[in-house]
């Protein structure tokens, strides 16, 4: 059944969080082969990054994982999943699951290794950003890929936003930490073209949350075997690059910004939100660059993603302190948490008892917005 042929009463349910492989390969055939070889080099140089330190986690728990379960059983929720690479069947795993939409990240993060492509930067970039295009063209309604935008360029950065949005996409994703890439944090007044930019064309800042390499150091004092220590730090240290966007201004000068910080979990931001008022109003703290409690911008500017956390969803309160259209459901199809093929009975379940209006707006409204769908 396609999305066109479900019945009207059957509710729409978009992912705010899924994934896509584009092979290195895919890049290439958009890239002019006098860059291949650049490329290569760049990319291996990438490979093995991610083989240490933190970058080497998902790797070992993958490894574990299908030592340890059935792989029968295990192969339904893992990455080997056809969709993952083919859109005609990702498009039949989304009717499977009654899942209407999904917006679309890379497994790859071009930003780690894009920018070393001796001599063809710009060029790899759009080669990967046209890979991406490839993929969601087959059905661009209901596959909404994430462009990734660089920021070591940021003239090419400009254009390339442009060029995206005249293609059509509706969503850019920047990297969480600059300072991963050896570049300043957000607020830095080299951003400013780009944000002006951003916000010329309406679309979301995705930022996705993942291998933060500057957790490499806990890593390797991690003594579980599959660094699960580490692991919970991840989306925790999103509070760092909330700060650095909500506190510093850059809200303030770019007050119509979208931003969507995907996969960071949703209890402890209610906690976030409450402490960043509170640093601000009571216990004295001085953030001279904005003019509201930070509470204003986040929800004013901030969206979460989130996969299953029925106790924060269940949670008047905290659905209340983060903000129920700043919160958006996603399957992050195929990851192993993922909630394919069962999303509509999973979702039923998480939110049992809430609010109809609210409901719509977490599993689709919102999103519609955000993305302009």
């Amino acid at each position: 059944m396609t999305m066109t042929e479900e019945p009207m009463t059957q509710e729409l349910l978009i992912s705010s969080d899924s994934h896509v492989k584009i092979g290195h390969d895919s890049v290439k055939e958009h890239l002019a082969s006098k860059f291949h070889e650049a490329y290569d080099k760049a990319a291996s140089g990438f490979t093995q990054q991610m083989n240490s330190g933190a970058g080497a986690v998902n790797k070992a728990w993958d490894t574990s994982r299908k030592r340890e379960q059935d792989t029968s059983a295990f192969r339904l929720r893992n990455m080997t999943q056809p969709g993952h690479t083919d859109a005609k069947a990702r498009l039949e795993a989304m009717d499977l699951d009654g899942v209407a939409q999904e917006v679309l990240y890379c497994e790859v993060s071009g930003f780690r290794y894009l920018y070393q492509v001796e001599g063809g930067t710009a060029e790899a970039t759009v080669a990967f950003n046209d890979a991406m295009h490839e993929f969601g063209a087959v059905d661009p309604s209901r596959l909404i890929v994430s462009y990734q935008i660089p920021i070591h360029d940021i003239d090419f950065a400009v254009k390339e936003v442009h060029r995206v949005a005249s293609m059509g996409g509706k969503s850019l994703q920047l990297p969480v930490f600059p300072p991963e890439v050896d570049l300043p944090d957000y607020y830095h007044e080299r951003y400013d073209p780009l944000f002006a930019a951003i916000q010329e064309t309406g679309l979301p800042i995705c930022c996705h949350i993942g291998l933060n390499t500057m957790l490499s150091s806990l890593t390797d004092r991690d003594p579980t075997p599959d660094r699960g220590i580490m692991v919970t730090m991840v989306g925790l240290s999103t509070g760092e690059a909330l700060g650095m966007w909500v506190m510093t201004g850059i809200l303030e000068r770019f007050p119509d910004l979208k931003l969507v910080f995907v996969e960071p979990g949703l209890g402890w931001v209610a906690w976030w939100v409450y402490i960043a008022d509170d640093l601000a109003s009571r216990q004295g703290y001085n953030f001279p660059d904005i003019k509201e409690l930070p509470s204003y911008y986040f929800h004013k500017n901030v969206h979460l993603t989130f996969i299953e956390e029925p106790d924060a969803l269940q949670s008047e309160i905290i659905r209340r302190r983060i903000g129920v259209e700043n919160i958006m459901w996603s399957s992050d199809f195929p990851h192993p948490v993922t909630s394919w093929p069962h999303s509509r009975k999973i979702v039923e379940e998480q939110f049992a008892g809430i609010p109809a209006n609210e409901r719509e707006l977490m599993v689709s409204g919102n999103a519609k917005r955000v993305w302009n769908l």
